[in-house]
């Protein structure tokens, strides 16, 4: 099956206190699940660090996950289901909606984080069954992608899950379909009151028109399987990036002791001001050679080796 890779990732898993295929611990949690973020966490000898990050912006291999986990609790208490759009990531908070383009192809989908992984190396995020078909890579398992977060749509999906997902897309009073020409200037978001408390005031968060779609019965923004064809420049090639440095010293250093496992260049990036040297091996030509190398950096003692596509 195409998903043999993907589904080894095992995204419905949790940390290894909440072991897979079992509700989160605590009180009966809402159907449409729970904002949440988390602590850090280890899978395989790997510390994971969620974060709040809504300038994400990155490259990387995606896989898929379906039908072993389709029904399975996912991270945030809500159910897997493989046929929506969905998709786990490693650290961006839960819910968010991020834009994935294929790379290889130009097919470009919005889709919700709502479950943790993938946690195989090398792999940047774990499509649903039905956003990895949309895409186009679903029989080969794998594909280049680059994964955008939308910021201001990520900051009402959350607001709205933590103030009991009670949520409202303008253009659609009763929760039902948007079109996709519709605007969609704000959402609404009417908290949940505690007992014997007044209700909590129903707040605004705006949003941009970018993303059609629904609000489930449970509160859930559901993105509409909308395909849109983006332009794709350049040879889009596979590089294992062994790390990034400030000093260009510690940068060589490493890219002599890494240059007999791959051909190992340096080259210099602006981050917020400050100028980062990266170590990279490549071009590579397939992925799984990129896997290859990868794991053989890994090896090494460098931990947060990672594969981009550049």
């Amino acid at each position: 099956m195409a998903a043999v890779a993907a589904g080894l990732s095992a995204c419905a898993t949790k940390p290894p206190e909440k072991p897979a295929a079992q509700a989160p611990a605590g009180p009966k949690l809402p159907a449409g699940g729970i904002y949440k973020v988390g602590e850090p966490y280890q899978i395989n000898g790997v510390w994971y660090y969620p974060q709040v990050d809504y300038n994400y912006d990155q490259t990387g291999i995606a896989s898929w996950y379906g039908p072993g986990f389709h029904t399975k609790s996912t991270a945030n208490g809500e159910t897997y289901n493989e046929n929506e759009l969905t998709a786990a990531h490693q650290t961006l908070p839960m819910p968010s909606l991020v834009r994935v383009t294929n790379l290889e192809n130009g097919r470009s989908i919005v889709v919700r984080i709502n479950d943790r992984g993938p946690f195989v190396a090398g792999r940047i995020l774990d499509m649903s069954r039905r956003g990895a078909q949309l895409l186009g890579f679903d029989q080969q398992g794998t594909a280049k992608v680059r994964v955008q977060v939308l910021a201001e749509e990520s900051r009402a999906i959350a607001a709205a899950a933590q103030n009991g997902g009670n949520t409202q897309m303008a253009g659609s009073p009763d929760g039902g379909p948007v079109p996709k020409a519709a605007p969609r200037p704000k959402v609404e978001v009417e908290g949940v009151p505690a007992p014997a408390t007044p209700p909590a005031p129903v707040r605004t968060v705006s949003a941009p028109t970018t993303v059609a779609g629904q609000t489930d019965s449970d509160g859930r923004f559901l993105p509409a399987p909308v395909v849109e064809q983006k332009p794709v420049a350049g040879p889009q090639r596979i590089w294992v990036q062994a790390g990034a440095f400030s000093v260009y010293d510690n940068a060589n250093k490493l890219r002599a002791r890494l240059n007999s496992i791959s051909p190992a260049t340096i080259s210099s990036a602006m981050v917020s001001g400050t100028q980062f040297f990266r170590v990279r091996l490549g071009p590579l030509e397939t992925v799984d050679r990129a896997d290859q190398v990868l794991a053989q950096v890994l090896a090494t003692g460098q931990n947060q080796a990672r594969i981009i596509v550049d």
